[in-house]
């Protein structure tokens, strides 16, 4: 009977031992006495398109010296399917989400429910109507400013010109037509000939260029492409029809085809854009915010006009 007590009396303070030991140690189920890892789970627009992979490429480095894990969906420009993510990020409890919205409005709910449901969603590259608890990004305005005002700059203020819109929409898309407009709207002599969308796509890009060489022919005098990939569309488009030397030729982002098209005097400038620092920002905000650390709202990276001028420091 004297044993029996014993192992009665000693339970509870085996229990409270084991429960203390939990509480303190953190541990997983494993029970190897390392803290749980902060989950992220991370939405991205289209993992086809070079930047995009850069802005994925800088999280996961930063995700890796911060000891996170990331879980990476590729919405593949669809809205629809990015809500969907979103969704199951809830469901699985991940500590944040970092959204890169494929549209202002059609991703909005993504943001929308992953607030109602108290966990924190940081916006990168590109933003929503529904306000996110931070946003990592540029000014995509400014952008198109720098690059319209050189297209300006190199026709002497007079000339006819096309404009590729990216995916409709998508606030990139948007806020680079309103800053380009800005500078149509005070260069009068810079007349928009056409404009349309190639979504985003070199393929494309290409195509609606050919197409635009059988409409206009010699009329266009240059092309502001709101990214690289139409960027390098067009201008293989126009070496092919052997008018590149007509047409100025100017694109947003930096990717790597685009700076060596800069440096062999093909494609006349882009405009960089920081992949690497959104992607790591958005972590690093991301981490802040779950630690319950002051963070910034808005991070806004500036942009960089590349020619041949200033290429080279640039081409690492």
């Amino acid at each position: 009977m004297r044993f029996v007590n014993r192992k009665k009396s000693a339970w509870p303070a085996l229990a409270a031992f084991t429960l203390a030991a939990l509480l303190l140690g953190g541990c997983g189920p494993g029970g190897d006495g390392k803290p749980k890892p902060l989950v992220i789970g991370v939405s991205l627009m289209n993992l086809s398109s070079e930047f995009i992979v850069m802005v994925n490429q800088a999280m996961a480095a930063k995700a890796d010296e911060l000891g996170v894990r990331l879980i990476v969906n590729d919405a593949q420009r669809s809205a629809e399917k990015q809500v969907q993510q979103v969704e199951s990020f809830i469901a699985q409890r991940v500590d944040a989400i970092i959204l890169n919205p494929c549209e202002v409005e059609a991703s909005s709910p993504a943001v929308d429910k992953a607030r109602a449901a108290g966990i924190p969603i940081i916006n990168v590259n590109s933003e929503t109507k529904s306000e996110p608890t931070a946003f990592v990004g540029s000014r995509d305005e400014e952008s198109a400013r720098l690059a319209m005002e050189y297209l300006a700059k190199r026709l002497g203020g007079q000339g006819q010109i096309a404009m590729m819109h990216g995916f409709m929409g998508q606030a990139a898309q948007l806020k680079r037509d309103a800053g380009a407009r800005e500078v149509l709207a005070r260069t009068p002599g810079i007349k928009l000939l056409t404009h349309q969308t190639a979504e985003w796509d070199r393929a494309k890009a290409m195509n609606l260029m050919e197409n635009w060489i059988q409409a206009h022919g010699a009329k266009i005098q240059g092309v502001f492409a709101q990214n690289d990939e139409m960027g390098m569309g067009a201008l293989l488009a126009l070496e092919q029809a052997k008018l590149k030397e007509k047409v100025v030729v100017v694109s947003v982002d930096a990717i790597a085809d685009a700076r060596q098209a800069v440096k062999a005097g093909r494609l006349d400038a882009t405009v960089f854009q920081d992949a690497r620092g959104q992607g790591a920002s958005a972590v690093e905000t991301a981490v802040k915010i779950i630690r319950q650390q002051p963070f910034e709202k808005s991070v806004y990276l500036p942009f960089q006009l590349l020619t041949r001028d200033n290429i080279d420091a640039y081409l690492k």
